[in-house]
């Protein structure tokens, strides 16, 4: 199983930024073209995106951040995208309800084919801003099975519950816990939204952690810096792959499909599975380099 623990945004029309981001230890890069883009730049943003799509080799994995359901912008995004090698999938941002992920969707059924991309090879991130958006969270989560993930976008969804810089922190955080269950029904990822101080490292790995507790499976990031923390937090720890080894062990050691025992206690097949899951996930993570 492959790693997204962090998910960094890039700012389309900086090339600078674009060429640095190619070399960083993130898992997946956010080539943006919608909010971090001034309108004025839009057109060499998707210029300088798609050359960056199209030198893609290895890592990390590259998604573009495209223009909302319904956006002017959208159509010009989708063309420029499309056929780019190294397209691993679309950010969709201020998803509202099950029909802006569908509206991708057709566009992508009508044009992978005859850009020679295998059907369904283009996957989706929904990131969830609004209100309207959580409470369709579940549905949105099931609608189609390009859909890798939810992602939580905590400023414009203070600004739509009328919150001035987060003084509703346990909203907040209710509404972080409903999108992690609500992608956990679709079977999907649950990605927690960006943590705005770039220089706090402390509160970083405090507020990663938290939402590795709340079941999410990695974090957006904004600045190179933040990589390295967010990579080692959502990985599994020495401990716990200890641990999983052992639970794995115990029940290869085993004839037939019934609990095994480790340590005098008894461990049946859900924890099975969860050793399986971290296994899985320290077989997907590469060896993490060092972010400036």
């Amino acid at each position: 199983m492959k790693s997204m623990r962090s998910w960094l945004f890039v700012p389309g029309h900086r090339q600078r930024m674009i060429d640095k981001a190619l070399g960083l230890p993130a898992d997946v890069l956010i080539f943006d073209l919608e909010d971090g883009v001034p309108e004025a730049e839009k057109d060499v943003a998707r210029s300088r995106v798609a050359a960056a799509l199209d030198g893609a080799r290895g890592d990390p994995m590259r998604f573009v951040r495209v223009h909302e359901a319904g956006s002017s912008e959208l159509d010009a995004d989708l063309q420029a995208m499309i056929a780019r090698a190294g397209l691993r999938g679309l950010v969709l941002p201020k998803v509202q309800g099950p029909e802006d992920v569908l509206q991708v969707c057709q566009w992508l059924d009508r044009h992978e084919t005859r850009a020679g991309i295998p059907s369904g090879g283009v996957g989706l991130l929904a990131i969830i801003e609004s209100a309207r958006g959580l409470v369709q969270a579940p549905a949105i989560a099931s609608v189609t099975p390009r859909l890798v993930g939810l992602m939580f976008g905590a400023e414009d969804f203070a600004l739509d519950m009328g919150l001035f810089s987060h003084p509703g922190q346990g909203l907040v955080n209710y509404a972080r816990s409903a999108l992690a269950v609500a992608a956990a029904s679709g079977q999907i990822r649950a990605i927690d939204k960006v943590f705005t101080d770039i220089g706090d490292l402390d509160g970083l790995a405090a507020e990663a952690r938290q939402a590795r507790d709340l079941g999410f499976a990695g974090k957006a990031v904004i600045h190179p810096g933040q990589v390295g923390a967010v990579n080692e937090i959502f990985s599994p720890t020495e401990v716990e792959e200890r641990w999983a080894r052992r639970i794995v062990e115990a029940f290869e050691r085993r004839a037939d499909e019934g609990p095994a025992t480790v340590d005098g206690r008894m461990v049946d097949r859900p924890i099975l599975e969860r050793a399986r899951w971290i296994l899985d996930r320290l077989e997907g993570e590469p060896n993490d380099q060092q972010a400036d």
